[in-house]
């Protein structure tokens, strides 16, 4: 039977190794979430300095973003379920550097900040259309249908929230944003258990698009419209 390292003395260990990495020793008691979130920083931070390097504009990653995630959707139509998902991986990373990349080089704009939203959209149907590909072509209905509604209802989250927001100040309520569903993609992905992630998706998504509507009924009853909202738009 092989040494085993008491669990105390891992513990310890690592604590030892947060302190000698951060230079501080209140920070060796925080949690090992706080390090994976420091870590994921810390590369992140790295990899956006490399590609604000490159000398490659923000609207460029944005629509090679949106490649990737077409390359994704090719994936799940021919059911490469795993294959999709690192590649998903990529897509998801592209889609947090662009707006990082952006404020790292000084180019911060309405108009990027409008492309990057459309593109997204696009990703999203791209993806929910590789996954109905792949279940018409093994003849599975019910399941090509569940992708169209979770196609349709993660649609209709980011719109009711740009819908909402052009007559009222914000409407961040719910909880099925992109980066939850992308996330959720991923791990159905690796495990080759799509149906109950697209379960997931369909269920939440719709739920938040009816706090959506309600919270925004609620706050323009009350009066908190944008003064640009007209009558006609609140009717």
């Amino acid at each position: 039977m092989g040494f085993r390292m008491p669990l105390a003395r891992q513990g310890l260990i690592f604590r030892v190794l947060c302190w000698k990495m951060s230079g501080d020793p209140k920070k060796a008691n925080r949690p090992i979430t706080y390090w994976i979130g420091e870590g994921a920083g810390w590369l992140l931070k790295h990899v956006v300095s490399a590609l604000a390097a490159t000398g490659l504009t923000p609207n460029m990653f944005t629509f090679l973003g949106l490649g990737v995630n077409a390359w994704a959707a090719a994936w799940f139509a021919t059911g490469r379920f795993r294959g999709a998902a690192a590649v998903l991986f990529l897509a998801g990373f592209l889609d947090m550097a662009d707006g990082q990349v952006a404020r790292r080089v000084g180019r911060v704009t309405a108009f990027g900040a409008f492309l990057d939203s459309t593109l997204d959209r696009y990703s999203d149907l791209a993806l929910y259309m590789g996954l109905i590909v792949y279940y018409t072509l093994i003849g599975r209905t019910f399941y090509m249908a569940l992708a169209a509604i979770a196609m349709a209802s993660s649609f209709m989250v980011s719109y009711s929230r740009a819908r909402a927001e052009s007559l009222i100040p914000s409407c961040k309520v719910g909880f099925m944003e992109r980066p939850e569903r992308l996330v959720l993609l991923i791990i159905g992905g690796v495990a080759r258990r799509m149906a109950p992630v697209l379960w997931v998706i369909a269920t939440i998504s719709t739920l938040t698009v009816i706090h959506r509507v309600v919270y925004t009924w609620r706050e323009l009853r009350a009066g908190r419209a944008l003064p640009e909202a007209t009558a006609e738009q609140i009717s």
